[in-house]
Formats: structure tokens, C-alpha cells, sequence
């Protein structure tokens, strides 16, 4: 499994790639290796508020429907258009051209609660 030390993570399977006040978010190789050959996604709407832990996508693949969480707080000031016609790619490249969304950070304190490399191996080998 591919978990590279360059970014974060959430308890959700979500990767965060933090750059001054913006975070790309994605799926992670544990992530989408679970859910098989994604078929479809729901893109976040461009603009929205979200908190942390809401519901901001929905990712469908052979095995089943999975909800995308906001793993902080912000407003979605990015999406990445592209899966709407090439879903694969969150399986063949989910930490590059298979980022979901970049989140404009409204409480950059949350990023304390993310788990580095690390901890995410451990958090996905019990």
C-alpha cells in the first residue's frame, strides 16, 4: 500500500496535502483499493462551506457507495472536473490526478487532529 510521509490523513481514509491555507484532499490507496473499480463520483459543489466531517462526495464503484467526508473546515474553492468523465483515476493515481477537491481552510488549528504516514499504517494494519 502506497502511503506517502508528503502528506496527512484522516481517520476516514482521506489524504490532506496542506499548502499555506489550502488543502487538496483525495482518497487514499487503502482507500480506494477497498472500494474497488470506482465507476462514478459525486463532486463536491465549488463554493460550499463545509465543516470537518461532513459528507461533501460520493464515490460509487462495483462493490459499493461510499461517502467523501471534509476532513477539515473551509470553503471548496476547487474541484477536480476531470473524474466526472475518468473515475478510474482515483484508483490508478489517487495521490495525483486523482485529488477530489482543494479546501480553502477557515480553522488551520484543525490540522492537529490529522495523523502523519505513520500513524495512518498503523490506524490501517489492525
Amino acid at each position: 500500500m502506497n502511503t506517502p510521509a508528503d502528506v496527512q490523513y484522516s481517520s476516514d481514509h482521506e489524504w490532506i496535502r496542506v499548502d499555506g491555507d489550502l488543502a487538496r484532499i483525495g482518497i487514499t490507496d487503502y482507500a480506494q483499493d477497498a472500494l474497488g473499480d470506482v465507476v462514478f463520483i459525486e463532486l463536491p459543489t465549488q463554493g460550499a462551506m463545509v465543516a470537518a466531517n461532513d459528507a461533501i462526495s460520493e464515490v460509487e464503484s462495483t462493490k459499493s457507495v461510499s461517502d467523501i467526508f471534509a476532513p477539515l473546515s473551509g470553503t471548496i474553492v476547487e474541484v477536480n472536473g476531470d473524474l466526472e468523465s475518468t473515475p478510474e483515476t482515483l484508483n490508478e493515481d489517487p495521490y495525483g490526478d486523482g485529488w477530489i477537491c482543494v479546501i480553502q481552510l477557515s480553522d488551520p488549528d484543525e490540522l492537529g487532529g490529522l495523523m502523519d504516514a505513520a500513524a495512518y499504517l498503523e490506524l490501517t494494519s489492525e
